[in-house]
């Protein structure tokens, strides 16, 4: 897969994994890069199937094979130890990899991820599947800022959406992989295995956010050994691009402690 090796580069700079949502985009985190890289080692990639990654993913694709596939990528890039961080189905990735491999996570930063299915997410996630089938990428990318920003944030920003918009379409996956891939995250089960994950771990969420509702963290927080949470006011489901300095200030100082 597509990876970029950001930051510092010796041997002493602990390791930062950088997983993104259902875009699975290394691009997502740019607003992130610029407080991490002096202090960290800093993988970003793009998920098989999206992005630079190019890839023809089966009927069955699941998280788990997600999980495999980076950390193929992190043993061929000699990633033995890090802390790991994943937004949404980034996060899904992040509970994987605590239950295929926990002895490579220091810690993990889950940002309004979950553990099993809701209601509120399923109705969510079917809108944008009937979207990308029956009007195409076009509605499906003007649609998706409604279910990761503010109101006030979207139109407040509508240049820079425009922007976004554009390249979003130009770099759009293969419709029946993005497909693929909103079904592995809709199956995405470990509410039974949440006991056995002892990975310090710190969910961030939005009180506001329309995709996934907070309490789904704070269901995480309480049913993990080492868990904890931190709720944010604002910023929708995409805080770390539209309330950035919150964000990175709530990141940064966990990843302080963890060290």
């Amino acid at each position: 897969m597509y990876h970029e090796i950001l930051g510092r580069q010796d041997a002493a700079a602990p390791t930062l994994v950088l997983s993104s949502g259902l875009g699975g985009s290394a691009r997502f985190w740019g607003p992130q890069l610029p407080v991490l890289t002096d202090h960290y080692r800093v993988v970003v990639y793009d998920q098989a199937g999206s992005g630079r990654s190019p890839a023809t993913l089966a009927d069955d694709y699941s998280i788990a094979d997600m999980a495999r596939e980076l950390l193929t990528l992190l043993d061929g890039i000699e990633v033995q130890r890090c802390h790991f961080i994943g937004h949404a189905l980034g996060g899904l990735v992040g509970l994987q990899l605590a239950l295929q491999r926990p002895q490579l996570l220091q810690s993990q930063v889950l940002i309004n991820a979950w553990s099993s299915p809701n209601p509120h997410s399923a109705r969510c996630f079917a809108v944008r599947k009937n979207l990308l089938r029956d009007s195409g990428p076009a509605a499906y990318v003007q649609a998706q800022a409604l279910f990761l920003y503010p109101a006030d944030w979207i139109a407040a920003n509508s240049a820079q959406l425009a922007e976004d918009d554009a390249h979003a379409l130009a770099h759009f996956p293969e419709p029946q992989n993005l497909l693929k891939r909103i079904a592995a995250l809709q199956g995405f089960d470990v509410e039974a295995h949440l006991s056995a994950i002892q990975t310090p771990t710190l969910l961030i969420a939005n009180r506001d956010d329309m995709l996934v509702p907070w309490q789904r963290s704070q269901h995480l927080a309480d049913a993990l050994p080492n868990g904890e949470l931190a709720l944010l006011e604002y910023g929708g489901h995409a805080s770390s691009v539209s309330d950035p300095a919150t964000f990175n200030r709530v990141l940064l100082d966990y990843l302080t402690r963890q060290a």
